[in-house]
């Protein structure tokens, strides 16, 4: 379900459609149900939407194709495909399982991958504190890079950073096309000279984020210059910390228009992760609506953003950075150098793309 479009997946999906929508394209959106009501929303860009149930954990997680494909195993959906001759995309691997023994014979297919997924799945059992979770997102992750040759019977595969371009190219060659992230950005935002704090954001139910805020609470613990950290659940024991480092806060993003109002007024956007996929939201957002971004290589490398952001990887490199950072003024010139790069990140032209391989 791509509205509201509040995390990664959901944002990329529900300004894609909306782009293409406004580019005249009439769109067919079929969705799971998954923890989320039907919305009306989507009823402004799309034709007709169709809604699916996901299928029972315990026969799904049994199953040798992955847990995220066979949940999402459905008839109703394969007849609706089958029902006419458009252009199918597919968003992620993960909902590829019509394809497994169905050739859509004259029709065009594409997949848009939002990661390497079963390195996106390695990441995470890595940073799991849970056991059982752990064993979980290592099986799942076995079973995706099986999984993964299903890729070779559709005609596109859409990828979200340079990275997943060149691991896919390898692998499928010239079916292979880099086509960025669709978010709600049109223009960079111009901003004073100074912000007022540093501030990471993200969803602290998922491991790799959490194990982030930890690390720059660490980090902050020894800088007198504060840290915001933004979040829609705060996890007991990162209050606990938090209560214990008086630079530090958590604010609920939420509610109303709080994440944009951090972005305003942070003067460093602190991002980490600790698993090398696609090109963060996140980090895309910050480059719109914030001034500096300090990031680790696993945030960073391969983005074309490395030479006006910050690499810092560890703790006493992250100290470092801010000491320096916290100091400098935002600029005229920094804004003119993002808007130079983010073009290449032009919703509509990137849509325009889509529609010049139909």
């Amino acid at each position: 379900m791509p509205y509201p479009p509040n995390y990664g997946g959901a944002i990329d999906v529900f300004y894609k459609l909306k782009a293409l929508s406004e580019l005249g394209v009439e769109i067919i959106l079929h969705t799971f149900e998954y923890r989320r009501d039907r919305q009306d929303e989507l009823q402004k860009y799309c034709r007709k939407v169709y809604y699916y149930p996901r299928n029972s954990i315990f026969k799904s997680i049994l199953s040798k194709l992955p847990f995220v494909v066979k949940s999402r195993m459905n008839k109703e959906l394969i007849d609706n495909l089958k029902g006419d001759s458009f252009p199918i995309l597919f968003e992620g691997i993960h909902t590829t399982y019509p394809l497994l023994n169905n050739d859509f014979e004259n029709r065009i297919t594409m997949v848009r991958m939002h990661n390497i997924e079963h390195d996106y799945y390695k990441g995470l059992a890595k940073s799991e504190r849970s056991s059982v979770k752990k064993a979980f997102f290592n099986t799942e992750a076995k079973k995706l890079k099986n999984y993964e040759g299903i890729l070779s019977k559709t005609n596109y595969i859409l990828t979200i950073s340079p990275y997943e371009t060149d691991y896919y190219k390898n692998l499928f060659g010239d079916k292979v096309v880099y086509c960025p992230p669709f978010h709600e950005n049109e223009k960079v935002t111009h901003l004073d000279k100074k912000g007022e704090f540093a501030f990471y954001h993200g969803d602290l139910k998922i491991s790799d984020n959490y194990k982030a805020a930890n690390f720059l609470i660490d980090v902050f613990a020894t800088l007198d210059y504060p840290l915001v950290i933004g979040g829609s659940f705060y996890p007991k024991d990162l209050q606990e910390k938090i209560s214990k480092n008086p630079n530090c806060s958590f604010v609920d993003i939420s509610k109303g228009n709080n994440l944009k109002n951090l972005f305003s007024k942070a003067h460093i956007n602190v991002l980490l992760s600790f698993q090398k996929t696609g090109i963060k939201l996140k980090l895309i957002n910050a480059l719109y609506q914030s001034r500096f971004v300090i990031g680790n290589d696993a945030i960073l490398a391969d983005t074309g953003f490395e030479d006006f952001c910050t690499i810092a990887n560890s703790k006493s490199e992250f100290k470092k950075a801010i000491e320096k950072v916290m100091k400098t003024p935002y600029k005229e010139e920094d804004i003119t150098v993002k808007e130079e790069t983010l073009k290449a990140f032009d919703v509509l032209e990137n849509a325009k793309k889509i529609l010049a391989l139909l």
